[in-house]
């Protein structure tokens, strides 16, 4: 298929276009490269590209595409919170716009990266896609919004796929510290401190960049009768953690670390304990290749090599919150988020 993958440059994306090339998929990408100065290693993805913010797509953009991978988005909760309104615009109603601007173009699959985060405090119990929904941020709630908007364009020549991603890890040339597994072994090998900010008590489903994008890889090649208008959870029932169990294993993998617990630290708004059975049964061809002990382990290895520091992962390189912020108070993102006109001219001769 031709493909275009919007956030091509980001955390996931960097990772999944390789991945979608050496499956014979061409690709094109969309990115506004808002994060190019959290790169941790080259990538290997250099692909015909769109340098352009997500709600000034236009329809020319979108003509000639079998399929839109929609990646890009403001992506995680503290990014969201920094201005609701922002996070709206552009991960729900820009969203919606350019899923609305693919049907009207011709585009005839529409793939939405999604998260299982929308089940907000699913407690102890396994939930699977038809539980209800609980969005407790500007981020979780606008996932839920575009899901329920896009999934109104569904028709005969029209069909979207909603894909609920579990909590990401992995090492990526885009790397972000703003994940449990990620931040649990960059603490552990730069202070030796497995540190948890929350009790540890609350239930996460994990997964690797690289088998979120074999789920990508398996929707593409799927039936549309199978996945038309449909949600699916990506990851492994297995691979269900409460984050002090995730911290055990850090702790195994990174020698001399012990964990630590923040100060006052409670249980946190969110624990969810996710059933992937529905993208077992429909889509066998997906098989995932990673668990959380090979994660750590990857993560150890590349943070040696890299020699990382704390100021690294806990500050405006990595962590995808500050480096907005330096953004902004340095003036190269103007409040809506967009490139000002000296940084935007620059970022198009990068």
């Amino acid at each position: 298929m031709r493909i275009l993958v919007t956030g091509h440059k980001g955390y996931i994306g960097t990772v999944m276009v390789p991945m979608l090339l050496g499956a014979g998929h061409e690709v094109v990408g969309l990115d506004s490269d808002l994060f190019r100065g959290c790169t941790f290693t080259p990538g290997n993805h250099d692909v015909p590209e769109l340098r352009l913010d997500l709600r000034d797509v236009q329809p020319t953009h979108l003509k000639g595409f079998d399929a839109v991978v929609h990646l890009a988005a403001l992506s995680n909760d503290p990014l969201s919170d920094l201005n609701p309104e922002i996070t709206y615009d552009i991960n729900h109603a820009a969203s919606v716009r350019l899923a609305r601007l693919a049907k009207d173009t011709g585009v005839r699959r529409f793939f939405f990266a999604s998260s299982c985060s929308i089940y907000g405090k699913g407690g102890d119990d396994l939930v699977d896609e038809t539980a209800e929904l609980h969005p407790i941020t500007p981020y979780t709630i606008s996932k839920v919004r575009v899901e329920q908007d896009v999934a109104k364009l569904a028709d005969h020549r029209f069909s979207p796929t909603f894909l609920r991603q579990a909590t990401v890890f992995g090492v990526s040339p885009r790397l972000s510290f703003d994940l449990v597994l990620n931040n649990l072994v960059a603490w552990a090998y730069t202070k030796g401190r497995v540190h948890i900010k929350s009790d540890g008590t609350p239930w996460r489903p994990i997964v690797h960049i690289e088998d979120i994008s074999r789920a990508y890889l398996a929707v593409l090649a799927a039936p549309r009768e199978v996945i038309h208008n449909q949600a699916f959870n990506v990851g492994q029932t297995e691979e269900n953690y409460r984050i002090r169990d995730l911290a055990a294993i850090v702790q195994e993998v990174v020698p001399g670390s012990r964990v630590e617990y923040a100060k006052d630290s409670g249980p946190g708004a969110r624990s969810y304990r996710v059933d992937f059975g529905k993208i077992q049964r429909l889509l066998p061809e997906f098989k995932p290749q990673w668990n959380a002990r090979r994660g750590a382990e990857e993560l150890y290895a590349a943070y040696r090599s890299a020699g990382l520091v704390l100021e690294d992962c806990e500050g405006p390189r990595f962590k995808r919150i500050d480096h907005l912020k330096h953004l902004l108070a340095t003036g190269r993102v103007d409040a809506g988020l967009r490139w000002r006109e000296a940084e935007a001219a620059r970022c198009m001769q990068a």
